[in-house]
C-alpha cells in the first residue's frame, strides 16, 4: 500500500499551533463575557444604590385637619377677593394650628412648645388649599378637610431614616400612679424584664452612651419619657395623651438610637406625631406631589414639574434646531461637497467638536448669547440654543455614517434611470439612512438631556417656583435640579435628589427606546 504523505498541516507543531489559536479563541470569548458581566454587574450596582435611595421619596406622610374656614382669618372685610385669598397663607396655617393646639393643649402653657408644635406641618404647605378656596370662594365659613405634608424630618423619622428605634413590647402594665403633675409611676410584676435585657444587651455592645438615649413608652395615643427605670417599676414624664391609657396596657418601648441634642426633632415632636397617627389623622400616601409641585426651599413640598417642563422646552429648541442643521450638513458633505482641502478641514473640526468638553460650549454660550445678543437668562431658548450647538457635531457624524452605509448601486440606479443628483440623494439614498440618522439624532438628543455643566453656565441654575410657559420664562432643567438638591444640606433633599434622578433615567430610557424600535421597524441589511 502506499503510505499517507504528511501534508505541512498535519504535523506536531501545526496541531500545537492549532490548538494554541482554540485556546486563544477560549480565553478571549471568556474575556467577552467577563466584560459584559462585569458592566451589567456595575450596571445593576448603580440602579439599586438609586433605586434604593429613590424608594424612601415614593411616599410620604401627610396630616389631616379638619376645620372651619372662619371668614374673618380666610376673608377678612376689605380682603376677600380671590387673590387676596390665594395670598392668606398665614390665615390658612392658623387654623391648622389653633387645631393643634385644641388637640394637645398642653401645648399652649409655654411658647417653645407651641413653636415646636407648629413645626409639625411647614407654614407653605397650606398654599395650594389657599389657592384652591381662592378658585372656589363658596367655600369659605364651611368645614373643609385639609390634607398637608408632615415636616420632612418627622416624615423621614417615621420612615425610620434618621434613626432605627429599639423597640420592645413591655408587661403589663399593673398601676399608675401620678408622682407630681407631670410625672407618672408606671407598676407591674416583670413588666420592664424585657426593656431592661434590651437595654443590657445595647450596652454591652455600644457601651454607655446607650444611657443618654430617649426611652419613650407609647400606648394608644399617650407616650411618655422613662426618667428612671427600676425593677418591676418605671417614672415616665408624659409628652401626650392620658396616663389612664397605660392602666392595663402593655406599651411600645422605644430607644431612640440618637440623643435628643443630635436630632432636628425633639421626643415631644414625636409623641405628637404617634399620637396623630394612632388617631389616624396621619398616614402615608404615594409622593405625586413630587411631579406636580415646582421647586421650593421645604423638601416636603418640594416637586420637579417646572425642571421637567424646562427640560422639555429646552429640548424641543435643540431639536428643532440640531436635527435640521446637523441632517442637512451631513447630506451636503457626504453627497455634493467636493473633496478639497477646505471640506478635510470642515471634517476634521466637526470630529474635534464632538469631543470638546460641554462645559466649553456653555462658555461660549454665556459670552454670545447673553453677552452679545442679550438674550433671557436662565431661559430653555438660550439652554437649547447651547445644547443644540454641543448636539450637531454628534448629529453630523452619526448621519454621514448612516449615509455611507447605503450601497453606491442605489446611487447608480438612480443615476442610470435619470434621476438628477438631488432626485437620488433624497428620494432613494435619504429614505434608506433615514433609521440611522434618527438614531444618531435621538441619541444626541439623549446626551443634551442629561448635560448640567453649559446650563448652569448660563443661569439655569436659579431657584424657579414656577411653570414656564414659554422658550423664554426663567426656567431651570432635570440635570440643574439634581445638581441644586444634591448640594442642600437636609437628609430629607437625598431621597428626593435620587427620584429626580430616576425620573431623569425614565426620560433617557424612552428615548433610547425608541432608538431601538426605528432600528427594528426600518433597518435594512445589505
Amino acid at each position: 500500500m502506499t503510505d499517507v504523505v504528511q501534508g505541512p498541516f498535519r504535523n506536531e507543531e501545526a496541531l500545537r499551533r492549532l490548538k494554541k489559536r482554540r485556546a486563544a479563541d477560549v480565553r478571549f470569548r471568556a474575556y467577552g463575557l467577563s466584560a459584559i458581566a462585569f458592566a451589567l454587574l456595575a450596571l445593576s450596582l448603580l440602579v439599586a444604590s438609586i433605586g434604593y435611595q429613590a424608594i424612601s421619596a415614593a411616599t410620604y406622610h401627610v396630616v389631616k385637619f379638619d376645620v372651619m374656614l372662619d371668614p374673618a382669618i380666610i376673608a377678612p372685610e376689605g380682603e376677600d377677593s380671590p387673590s387676596d385669598i390665594s395670598r392668606n397663607v398665614d390665615g390658612f396655617y392658623s387654623l391648622l394650628r389653633s387645631d393643634l393646639l385644641e388637640t394637645f393643649p398642653d401645648a399652649a402653657d409655654d411658647r417653645l412648645s407651641r413653636l415646636r408644635l407648629g413645626d409639625l406641618v411647614t407654614r407653605l404647605a397650606v398654599l395650594p388649599t389657599a389657592r384652591s378656596v381662592a378658585e372656589n370662594p363658596t367655600r369659605v365659613g364651611r368645614e373643609m378637610r385639609i390634607t398637608v405634608p408632615l415636616n420632612d424630618d418627622l416624615d423621614l423619622y417615621l420612615k425610620g431614616a434618621i434613626s432605627r428605634d429599639a423597640r420592645v413590647r413591655i408587661g403589663e402594665i399593673e398601676s399608675v400612679s401620678e408622682v407630681t403633675e407631670n410625672e407618672v409611676r408606671l407598676s407591674g410584676a416583670l413588666a420592664f424584664r424585657g426593656l431592661e435585657s434590651l437595654m443590657s444587651t445595647l450596652r454591652a455592645d455600644e457601651g454607655s452612651t446607650v444611657d443618654t438615649r430617649s426611652i419613650l413608652l407609647t400606648s394608644g395615643s399617650a407616650t411618655g419619657r422613662v426618667t428612671s427605670l427600676e425593677s418591676g417599676a418605671a417614672n415616665i414624664t408624659m409628652l401626650a395623651g392620658a396616663m389612664d391609657a397605660f392602666r392595663g396596657a402593655r406599651p411600645v418601648a422605644r430607644i431612640i438610637a440618637l440623643p435628643e441634642t443630635e436630632r432636628n426633632v425633639s421626643d415631644q415632636q414625636i409623641a405628637w406625631t404617634l399620637a396623630l397617627k394612632d388617631m389616624g389623622r396621619i398616614s402615608r400616601v404615594p409622593h405625586l406631589s413630587l411631579l406636580t409641585n415646582t421647586d421650593s426651599t421645604y423638601p416636603e413640598i418640594a416637586g420637579a414639574l417646572a425642571a421637567i417642563v424646562g427640560s422639555l422646552l429646552t429640548m424641543l429648541v435643540t431639536a428643532f434646531i440640531a436635527i435640521p442643521v446637523g441632517i442637512l450638513a451631513s447630506i451636503y458633505l457626504e453627497e455634493f461637497a467636493p473633496r478639497n482641502r477646505l471640506t478635510e478641514i470642515i471634517e476634521v473640526n466637526i470630529n474635534n467638536l464632538a469631543a470638546v468638553p460641554s462645559i466649553v460650549f456653555g462658555l461660549l454660550g454665556a459670552a454670545v448669547f447673553l453677552g452679545f445678543f442679550g438674550l433671557p437668562r436662565s431661559a430653555p431658548l438660550v439652554g437649547g440654543l447651547v445644547l443644540a450647538l454641543m448636539t450637531l457635531p454628534t448629529i453630523i457624524i452619526a448621519s454621514r455614517a448612516a449615509l455611507k452605509s447605503v450601497p453606491p448601486s442605489i446611487r447608480a440606479a438612480a443615476l442610470g434611470v435619470g434621476a438628477s443628483k438631488m432626485q437620488s440623494v433624497f428620494h432613494h439614498v435619504l429614505p434608506l439612512a433615514g433609521p440611522g440618522i434618527l438614531t444618531g439624532a435621538i441619541l444626541g438628543m439623549a446626551r443634551a438631556l442629561g448635560e448640567t455643566a453649559p446650563l448652569l453656565l448660563i443661569g439655569m441654575v436659579a431657584f424657579v417656583a414656577d411653570v414656564p410657559d414659554s422658550p423664554t420664562d426663567e426656567a431651570t432643567a432635570l440635570p440643574v435640579l439634581i445638581f441644586s438638591w444634591s448640594t442642600n444640606a437636609e437628609r430629607a433633599w437625598e431621597p428626593m435628589t435620587a427620584a429626580v434622578i430616576v425620573i431623569l433615567l425614565i426620560f433617557l430610557v424612552i428615548m433610547n427606546g425608541i432608538v431601538v424600535l426605528l432600528r427594528r421597524r426600518f433597518e435594512r441589511r445589505w
